[in-house]
């Protein structure tokens, strides 16, 4: 889907009056509209070509998605609760343009992309192009109004800066896929779902958790020999010992070592134990750094172990 450069953009840029930090706390209502545009247009276009053969059309896609939230929040409408013939997309673009709910602006666009993109995967492979560059025109959209949220992975997840999201959090994200790391791939899209809800002691636990089950991936993918309760220090020595990082990179591996030890003494001193009377705190920037370095380290290992003969 073609995004325009369109004059007041250029306009924009050149004035300097445009976002240059994400944030995460207001969804605008210009966004809002673009992401219907988007989600319309793909379903439009694939249902059209597949029409005679699945019959789905826009008011199909309205009442699964309106139904979906209708169950999880526990309401007849989103419009009327008592007016349960209300045309659906009415109910579902209501609510979505009044809400002043961050989260539930999220939820309308994320499970609206799983529903298209499921149907896709059943009935339309060969449109999966059509999918691709929807996502990538939503997330273009999200970065032009310096909102920290992009669809990864079939989810919506936070994002402080782009460089790093870029070069870490996506390339982390897209060699977990391989079903080998399974574990890992789901315990880091549960980081990234805890950090986005501000559940940041959860957010600890499921970063140690994701690079150790990387750690075990590749252990048990190779045949060397480790413990299911083997933490982590453990692991990270069992694959220098087996040379899974080349020795010129001992010293700098090692260092990572300790910063990843340094996240595992976060979880363990502030998430992992009892609070005692006083609540335990984990402010935003440590969740952030503790997600960025697991991501860092998972692409690490991902990589070398792909590379490694």
């Amino acid at each position: 889907m073609k995004i325009h450069d369109i004059f007041s953009k250029r306009q924009k840029r050149a004035r300097g009056d445009v976002p240059d930090v994400y944030q995460d706390k207001h969804i605008p209502r210009e966004l809002r509209v673009q992401a219907v545009h988007i989600i319309e247009d793909l379903w439009t276009g694939v249902s059209e070509e597949y029409a005679l053969q699945y019959d789905h059309g826009l008011e199909d896609l309205y009442r699964e998605i309106h139904e979906i939230f209708c169950r999880e929040y526990g309401r007849f409408s989103l419009g009327n609760q008592y007016a349960q013939y209300e045309p659906d997309r009415h109910a579902l673009l209501n609510f979505f343009f009044t809400t002043r709910k961050t989260e539930e602006a999220i939820d309308v666009i994320e499970v609206s992309m799983n529903v298209t993109e499921d149907f896709i995967h059943r009935y339309a492979s060969n449109a999966r192009q059509s999918m691709d560059s929807a996502i990538a025109a939503l997330n273009c959209r999200f970065r032009e109004h310096g909102v920290g949220y992009q669809y990864e992975s079939g989810q919506i997840i936070r994002v402080d800066s782009e460089l790093i999201h870029a070069e870490v959090v996506k390339p982390a994200l897209s060699l977990l896929a391989d079903p080998m790391y399974a574990g890992a791939n789901e315990e880091l899209l549960k980081a990234h779902a805890h950090y986005r809800a501000g559940r940041n002691k959860e957010c600890l636990n499921e970063c140690l958790k994701a690079f150790e089950s990387c750690l075990k991936a590749i252990c048990g993918k190779r045949g060397w020999v480790y413990k299911e309760n083997d933490g982590a220090s453990r692991l990270v020595d069992i694959v220098l010992t087996e040379n899974l990082i080349p020795p010129f990179m001992e010293s700098p591996f090692k260092g990572l070592k300790s910063a990843l030890g340094g996240v595992a003494n976060l979880r363990n001193k502030r998430s992992g134990h009892g609070q005692g009377s006083k609540v335990v705190d984990v402010p935003d920037y440590l969740a952030a750094y503790a997600l960025h370095q697991t991501a860092s380290n998972i692409l690490l290992l991902a990589r070398a172990d792909k590379e490694m003969k």
